[in-house]
């Protein structure tokens, strides 16, 4: 019978329950990615307000004379 693991999220190799990453490397490359995540969604939440901002100034300028 097969000992209960589960799976390294970066490389797929077999680990022990308790553990989160079978290598220093694996979890280096974790943090980095999510690093990136977080960078792109706050790079878009940005953008966004950039879009909303520049949509209410050409929606109200008529209304102010600009």
């Amino acid at each position: 019978m097969i000992e209960q693991h589960k799976h390294c999220p970066i490389c797929g190799t077999p680990i022990p329950l308790n553990e989160r990453f079978c290598s220093p490397n694996c979890e280096q490359v974790a943090l980095a990615n999510q690093k990136k995540v977080q960078k792109t969604k706050r790079m878009l939440y940005v953008l966004f307000a950039l879009f909303i901002l520049v949509w209410l100034f050409f929606m109200l300028r008529g209304q102010f004379g600009f």
